[in-house]
């Protein structure tokens, strides 16, 4: 692709279908989960033996680290976070196959959404957790929400399209 080629509007449209998507949900999950459901008001709710809604408000990056809710660390996470999210739109645009650009999508689409909690709420909001109890200790995972989720499937489906994607496309 040279620098005068125009992107594809059809892949585009798919990454974009991705990010509004992934953001619509999030933000619903949660708006539904804290003020329909309030889920703070009710704490800890067993949905399984192994996963439960709890709050949990976030004010460091991915996966709880970097905790600072000083408003100088929250700008500047949120200047980065806005920066990437440009560059993630950037590469969408001129992305060459329809996996990487719903990917890149969902990657987007993840971000605003949790950018919007910082706003909204002064933290990112948190709710499901995964665990498991061993001999009577437990064993988990972060809390995480859906914005989370459609990062981590997004960078996985363009670890895929970059490590295989080409390979299995030229497969017979």
């Amino acid at each position: 692709m040279t620098a005068t080629d125009k992107p594809s509007s059809r892949p585009l449209r798919a990454g974009i279908l991705a990010a509004v998507v992934a953001l619509v949900l999030d933000q619903a999950s949660k708006f539904w989960l804290l003020y329909v459901f309030d889920l703070g008001r009710r704490g800890v709710v067993q949905v399984t033996p192994f996963f439960d809604l709890w709050l949990a408000l976030n004010v460091g990056i991915s996966f709880g680290w970097f905790q600072n809710d000083s408003w100088i660390a929250q700008a500047i996470l949120t200047a980065v976070k806005g920066a990437a999210v440009i560059a993630l739109a950037l590469w969408m645009a001129w992305s060459r196959t329809m996996l990487a650009t719903i990917a890149l999508g969902l990657i987007i689409g993840g971000a605003i959404g949790n950018a919007i909690d910082r706003f909204a709420y002064g933290a990112v909001v948190d709710f499901a957790r995964f665990y498991i109890e061993i001999a009577g200790k437990t064993y988990d995972w972060y809390v995480f929400n859906l914005a989370d989720v459609a990062i981590v499937a997004g960078v996985a489906a363009l670890l895929y399209d970059s490590l295989l994607g080409a390979r299995a496309a030229k497969a017979p």
